[in-house]
């Protein structure tokens, strides 16, 4: 092919014109998915939006502040309208319940706090609604995430998005190198929300003012427990509060509704310092609490481990990374040490309070915005 024939990438990484080019966008209704379908619209490429019904329908139009839910679907059906592409909802009730609420529920059950949003993004919307996107003959699928897609050395890679307070890549830390090069994210490089906002107004987008969600979609108000209780029916049988020293001080209406680090509500005021939960017994249905320094973790163990560095995970003994152990805390420097391709490790260089079983670990390379991977947090202090 002569020179002048070869043409320059399209903003997608592809080597044709964007007309050419079909990408299905994941539309939650909310206002960044809304932006990018809108945005590549402009831009003239070949647009199919897709939202998914995760929960029941009927449930879901009474419900506001979630995404997915049904005023959602009716804001994102209207957004395709508007802009002139093809709009299709698609019911993933019995794979969402299957593959993130029912062990959502099991987890809580079993004393870890589980991360459902991690769960939907990898057994989902990055696997079947990925699958969905190939058979309708799409190039790439892109997504209103706040991170970002790089071309590296050895192929694309994931990066924190500019904006360290919208950056959701602790939330997409098991994406996948396969799922990462059909994969794209438009909005990693905006430098704030208001940015968002101003292209949605620029737009003409109904919900260019649209609040953003909250909560987990099929958690209210962020009330677990009583969604707990209406999945598992019997599961908040009552128990002891117990000291770390062995005191009993108190009585529970059950283990599911307490967390590692939680110091408000136990119900056990009148005692001169101030207690946390730092452990949960559920087969001995006991809260078992202590002071704030039982709460620090040093060593981190890790599994289901999701590995994007370039060099294969166990080539090292160790690695000197950053890594965070909640969404809301910034990264923090560690070591880790694999034991197998899929479990390692951790040694937190500072020790960091209210580590619980069931939360994810995401790896950083120190200094840089790159995410190396992550895993999940398996077994108690």
């Amino acid at each position: 092919m002569a020179l002048d024939q070869i043409q320059d990438l399209n903003s997608l990484g592809f080597a044709k014109p964007p007309a050419e080019t079909r990408v299905v966008v994941a539309m939650s209704g909310g206002v960044d998915s809304s932006v990018v379908a809108a945005m590549l619209a402009e831009e003239g490429y070949d647009v199919v939006g897709v939202t998914l019904q995760l929960y029941d329908h009927g449930a879901a139009l009474a419900k506001k502040g979630a995404c997915c839910a049904g005023i959602d679907i009716h804001d994102a059906r209207r957004v395709a309208e508007e802009r002139g592409f093809p709009h299709y909802v698609l019911d993933y009730e019995n794979i969402f319940r299957d593959a993130v609420i029912d062990e959502f529920a099991d987890s809580y059950l079993a004393g870890a706090t589980p991360v459902p949003c991690i769960r939907c993004n990898e057994r989902v919307k990055f696997k079947d609604l990925l699958e969905t996107a190939k058979d309708l003959d799409a190039d790439c699928m892109a997504t209103g995430h706040y991170i970002q897609r790089k071309m590296g050395r050895e192929g694309a890679e994931l990066h924190a998005a500019a904006d360290a307070t919208r950056d959701q890549s602790y939330f997409l830390f098991s994406t996948t190198p396969e799922q990462l090069d059909f994969l794209r994210f438009p909005l990693g490089h905006l430098p704030s929300k208001d940015a968002t906002r101003a292209l949605a107004a620029q737009y003409g987008l109904s919900v260019a003012d649209k609040p953003d969600s909250q909560d987990i979609c099929f958690v209210p108000n962020g009330d677990y427990a009583s969604v707990i209780e209406k999945l598992r029916p019997g599961a908040a049988d009552p128990g002891e509060i117990v000291h770390a020293d062995g005191r009993v001080l108190g009585r529970h209406e059950g283990v599911i509704h307490y967390t590692i680090g939680q110091r408000r509500g136990l119900g056990i005021g009148g005692l001169s310092e101030p207690l946390y939960v730092v452990r949960l017994d559920v087969e001995g249905k006991r809260v078992i609490v202590g002071p704030k320094e039982m709460l620090a973790t040093r060593t981190v163990p890790i599994r289901e481990v999701n590995w994007l560095g370039d060099a294969g995970l166990t080539s090292r003994d160790e690695w000197p990374i950053s890594v965070k152990v909640r969404s809301t805390r910034p990264p923090r420097e560690a070591i880790l040490r694999p034991l197998s391709e899929t479990e390692a490790e951790v040694e937190l260089l500072t020790p960091e309070e209210g580590v619980s079983p069931g939360q994810a670990c995401v790896f950083y390379e120190t200094g840089g915005s790159r995410v190396l991977g992550g895993g999940w947090i398996w077994r108690g202090y």
